[in-house]
């Protein structure tokens, strides 16, 4: 069963190959994806990579987490499942504005 690790303070420059690259000696990476901000598709500084098994998972947390790359520590950790985000009125998120006045 593949474990998925939450990677952070990552370098801007880095790319999803490069992060690949980091976890593959430690087992099967199955994927390795950048988180970029939507608006102007720059890295975020954290991705998440996948692992074949709970035992390559372990060791790549292990030989990892806290190493120096382009200058940072880096965090790596088991990633948390994503919290559902509360539905809105209507859908959109964002908070209520009040009626306009005329």
């Amino acid at each position: 069963m593949s474990k998925k690790l939450y990677v952070g303070n990552l370098s801007f420059d880095v790319t999803q190959g490069q992060l690949q690259d980091m976890f593959a000696p430690y087992g099967s990476v199955q994927s390795a994806q950048l988180i970029s901000d939507r608006d102007t598709g720059r890295s975020k500084g954290f991705g998440f990579v996948e692992m074949s098994s709970d035992r390559e998972a372990e060791a790549a947390i292990a030989g990892m987490n806290g190493q120096m790359v382009d200058g940072r520590a880096l965090t790596v950790n088991e990633a948390k499942p994503k919290e559902a985000r509360p539905r809105t009125e209507g859908g959109y998120g964002g908070g209520g504005g009040g009626g306009r006045r005329y």
